[in-house]
Formats: C-alpha cells, structure tokens, sequence
C-alpha cells in the first residue's frame, strides 16, 4: 500500500506543469526566421527589432528582472518610427505594438543572438 501511494504521489508530481514559459516564448525552432519575416516589410522589421530588443534585455526570473526587460524594449519600441503606441503585458512576457499603419501586434522575445539595429529592413529609429 505504501508503495502503491508513493508510486501515485511521484506520478503527480511528475505530471505538474512547469511555469517557466520563458524559454519556450523565446525559442524560435520550426519558425520562419526572424530575418526573413522582417524582409515583408518596414513594420515587421520594427515588430522583429523590438523582439529583439526584449530578448537581449532578458536578465534572470524575478519580478524586478522583467520590469527591467520590459522597461527596455518599450523604450526601445518608442523609438521606432511608425510605432503609434506600446503596451507591455505585466502577465506574460510579451509587447502589444500598434503601428501607423493600424496594425497591432505582439511582440514575443527572440533570443536568436543578434543586436535589435542588425535586422535588415529596419527604418532609421527616431530619438
């Protein structure tokens, strides 16, 4: 019977979800890159920038270490030229950036190792 109760307690505890979303967010495996999405146009090479720019700014797990990442790449965001407005969602690690042009769009991380100014496609940023 003890045995049979321990089995069932590390079955359930082998079955809980980890809440490290994180590296699953930034992880770009079986995407199209971010290169070649950023070539569709000005504005989604700004959205690829600004992931860019979240992703690089990513410096641990605390809540002092998100508000400082995300701190960042709204900042960042801001200088983009044709981004109307940007949101950062104090749940989830991700941007909501509206653009002139109307469209709106999350921004996830991109960890893929190159600096927000090297995407191709990329409008001068305003100050």
């Amino acid at each position: 019977m003890r045995r049979l109760l321990g089995c069932l307690a590390f079955v359930a505890l082998a079955a809980c979800p980890t809440y490290d979303r994180y590296d699953k967010l930034a992880d770009q495996k079986g995407m199209l890159s971010a290169d070649q999405f950023a070539a569709y146009g000005p504005e989604q090479a700004q959205k690829i920038a600004i992931g860019r720019a979240l992703g690089q700014a990513y410096d641990g797990m605390s809540t002092a270490d998100f508000a400082a990442q995300m701190g960042v790449a709204v900042a960042y965001a801001k200088t983009m030229p044709d981004v109307v407005d940007v949101r950062a969602d104090t749940l989830a690690y991700f941007l909501t950036v509206q653009f002139k042009s109307g469209w709106r769009a999350f921004v996830l991380p991109i960890s893929d190792g190159k600096a927000p100014g090297d995407t191709p496609g990329l409008p001068r940023a305003t100050s």
